[in-house]
């Protein structure tokens, strides 16, 4: 028996995953970190265990009609919890945000803002005073009309709907349209309602050019194909759209991010005309705060807010509302956030910057007795950021709460209270609790794979820098706080680009120099393609092709996995169907695809999972009652290849699988360039919505070193080391220098200084962030940037390289 005033939070028999009866206790009270290689087990122990049992609780404690979906939620696999008081979950979730969203919106500043407005602002003489809900773009009364709220229209044009215009319709003038047989279709509606679609495009009337690009018309029409030998085609009733709303249409409500993207080609957008991109409508507009309108004030970097806001004074209700927006205000620019303005949209933000606006929201609620679960606070943070965010878990725990934090940085391992050190490696060869004390006490684990890291014997050996191959050089970059610089990137080496949180590394390297060859590349194919964002280039042409690595998901939906994205699911269904007993049934490869009816289980229709909707709560998602995860109907799950369904193929480990298929080179290829960089521990068929985004980053460098290689590469990887364990890093750093030695050029956007530690040339930005940022403040081998005095990065970098 535990007593009720225990000051553990005490776990047995954990089970969930990869844990293998894991027994833990935790002090409450205190910072604790839970650490271990990627996919050994510790976010199963603090999110899928830990966290799991608190909500679960919680949902326990409400209506009857929640307590009768649990069952249905599922419970964490775990003996026993107790001493868990309330928990709040602050995960990097990958999920998209909306447009709309923004920092304003997810740290509710727009709201505290928007009041400020309403109640203290000077409005013109003989106005009605508006609510708040009149400043908001995205409600009725405060959107602007012509733009709902968005700040932005799209508009097209003949010239980029018809590039090539002597084409005639048939030979495909009309580019924006669809292929395949959604095109034909357009081309056989308008040839039935009369239009000559065999003569070049400009030999068309005006007139006609106009209905049929613009017309907002949709027009049925008996429609006879023509026939074709050995097919019959019978009459149909089809409907015409013109290329404009075809185009309007597919970019605001396509599920297919491809399909929106070929969309944008035929689209330019520009500012409203009528609210100039302030989003709002003149009433709005008309009031000022401190001589500004209210979106002037949302434009600014949070820092320069706070300024304006200070300097306003005013009258007593308005000295109490700044008051409260400077609050506010200072707990984000605390975490290193002050460079971002409110309505820099969510979509732009790294999942840290979102996780990080979040924690700052969680530190003003002012609750304590909480545990906070946090996953990986430190992602996408340089080193001297990591000590403002040190300092903000050091005030949530003084508050009275507990926080418990997934972490791979040494420096944040290092200051925590209380460390759970999970492995000894991942997947099956992980899942026990090596280590649960004070740090100290890690040294003492000899089978801990972070013990080498936590306490190092000594520093690196210095490598010897590779000689470039030649120079790509930008001048005159000038995107958003990054202007008037000149950058050169050496080529056949190893180059990591650093800075601050905000310093404009990103722009540079994925925005920049990515859109440079990109325009290089259309420039060699006819296409026209504004330069983006610098004047001149030298050195393009030694770059045959272009790999850009980012950490997007590889899928939205829980159909997308590991599998499908590498190509190795088209190998393993194609061995199913070749199988004795798919032969006697008549089964082909896609009996085996959960995407396809017929296969599939038809109760979740082939996902696993049934969405579980709570009422005032985020809905979730339950394994499906009738196939109870297997994602098959019986009938399917009958053929086995080597003793296991098709269901227990996907639930192999990538470690696991490369054994299971070692003899059959198609899919030993894809599993052991999963293996080099770092990937074993994960199921082939785990969805694309369970994985982070360096695992996301790292699938599709696999997918790529799957490749023939040919020509000149330029591999450009955004944080590739987000979510790894220093063991990992080791591994993926050896993959990536490997595509140096064999004649690529590797450009990293890195804040690991041990990774920085082992390049050939640095580029650092800086000096701060926003728009204290934007220039390089140096530049050369490791060595050098080191000693810059101007550079905030060049400390850490001495630290991690072992010089004094």
């Amino acid at each position: 028996m535990t007593s009720p005033h225990d000051p553990y939070v005490r776990v047995r028999g954990a089970r969930e995953h990869n844990l293998r009866n894991a027994d833990v206790d935790i002090p409450r009270d205190t910072l604790t970190v839970f650490t271990g290689v990627s996919g050994s087990g510790k976010s199963s122990l603090a999110f899928g265990t830990i966290y799991a049992e608190a909500q679960r609780r919680y949902f326990e404690s409400v209506a009857p009609y929640a307590r009768r979906l649990i069952h249905q939620v599922g419970a964490p696999a775990v003996g026993e919890v107790t001493g868990l008081p309330p928990a709040v979950s602050l995960e990097q979730r990958r999920s998209a945000p909306g447009a709309r969203s923004s920092v304003g919106t997810v740290t509710t500043l727009s709201n505290s803002l928007r009041m400020l407005f309403s109640r203290a602002g000077d409005y013109p003489e003989g106005a009605e005073r508006l609510d708040s809900d009149a400043f908001s773009p995205n409600t009725a009364v405060g959107a602007c009309p012509r733009c709902h709220g968005l700040g932005r229209v799209h508009r097209t044009s003949e010239e980029l709907l018809v590039p090539d215009p002597g084409l005639s319709i048939r030979e495909g003038a009309i580019a924006a349209w669809p292929g395949a047989w959604q095109g034909k279709n357009l081309r056989d509606v308008l040839d039935a309602l009369g239009y000559d679609v065999d003569r070049p495009w400009r030999e068309l009337e005006p007139a006609d050019r106009e209905w049929i690009l613009f017309t907002d018309e949709q027009p049925v029409v008996t429609v006879h194909p023509v026939r074709e030998a050995g097919r019959i085609q019978r009459p149909y009733q089809g409907t015409y759209m013109s290329a404009r709303r075809y185009v309007m249409h597919t970019f605001a409500d396509s599920k297919s991010a491809t399909l929106r993207a070929k969309a944008e080609r035929f689209l330019t957008s520009e500012p409203c005309p009528v609210c100039g991109g302030s989003r709002l409508r003149p009433e709005a507009m008309a009031v000022t705060f401190a001589g500004r309108t209210i979106a002037q004030l949302a434009g600014l970097a949070l820092t320069e807010l706070a300024d304006v806001l200070t300097a306003a004074g005013g009258d007593g209700t308005a000295r109490v509302l700044t008051a409260d927006l400077l609050a506010r205000i200072a707990t984000v620019t605390e975490l290193g956030l002050g460079y971002l303005s409110l309505d820099r949209t969510a979509p732009t933000l790294s999942s840290g910057e979102l996780q990080r606006l979040r924690l700052a929201t969680q530190l003003r609620a002012g609750l304590f007795g909480v545990v906070y679960v946090l996953d990986e606070p430190s992602a996408g943070l340089h080193p001297a950021d990591t000590e403002a965010l040190l300092a903000v878990l050091g005030r949530l725990k003084e508050s009275g709460n507990t926080v418990f934090v997934v972490e791979h940085q040494m420096d944040v391992v290092r200051r925590a209270d209380w460390l759970v050190d999970v492995g000894p490696l991942a997947g099956e060869h992980g899942g026990r609790v090596l280590h649960s004390g004070p740090p100290a006490g890690l040294a003492e684990v000899a089978g801990s794979a972070t013990r080498r890291f936590l306490f190092p014997d000594a520093p690196p050996p210095p490598r010897e820098v590779r000689a470039p191959s030649g120079w790509l050089r930008l001048y005159g970059v000038d995107r958003h706080n990054v202007r008037g610089v000149d950058a050169s990137f050496p080529l056949g080496v190893f180059t990591a680009v650093t800075g601050v949180s905000g310093s404009g590394k990103s722009t540079l390297v994925g925005q920049v120099l990515a859109g440079a060859l990109a325009d290089r590349r259309s420039a060699a194919e006819d296409q026209e393609r504004p330069v983006t964002g610098y004047a001149r280039a030298e050195g393009l042409e030694a770059v045959d092709r272009l790999v850009q690595v980012d950490q997007r998901p590889i899928g939205r939906t829980p159909r997308s996995n590991l599998a499908t994205y590498t190509g190795l699911f088209d190998v393993v269904r194609k061995l199913f169907a070749a199988t004795p007993l798919a032969g006697e049934r008549g089964y082909r490869a896609g009996r085996f695809s959960f995407n396809v009816a017929g296969g599939r289980c038809e109760t979740c229709q082939g996902e696993g999972f049934v969405s579980v909707e709570l009422l005032f709560l985020p809905s979730t998602y339950a394994p499906c009652p009738d196939c109870h995860g297997a994602r098959y109907n019986p009938e399917t799950l009958e053929v086995t290849w080597r003793g296991l369904d098709i269901a227990q193929v996907l639930d192999l480990t990538v470690e696991s699988a490369a054994g299971f298929f070692a003899d059959t080179p198609a899919a030993a290829r894809s599993l052991n360039t999963l293996l080099d960089v770092g990937l074993g521990y994960l199921r082939l068929g785990q969805p694309a919505t369970e994985l982070s985004g360096g695992e996301a980053q790292r699938i599709k460098l696999a997918a790529e070193l799957q490749r023939a290689r040919r020509g000149h590469t330029l591999y450009l990887l955004d944080e590739p080391t987000t979510g790894l364990h220093p063991a990992d890093v080791e591994v993926l750093m050896r993959q990536l220098h490997g595509l140096v030695e064999a004649g690529s050029t590797v450009v990293v956007v890195e804040h690991d200084m041990a990774v920085v530690a082992g390049a050939d040339w640095v580029i650092d930005l800086g000096p701060g962030g926003g728009d204290r940022g934007g220039r390089i403040v140096a530049a050369g081998p490791p060595v050098e940037v080191a000693r810059a005095p101007e550079s905030r990065t060049a400390g850490y970098l001495r630290a991690a390289m072992g010089l004094a």
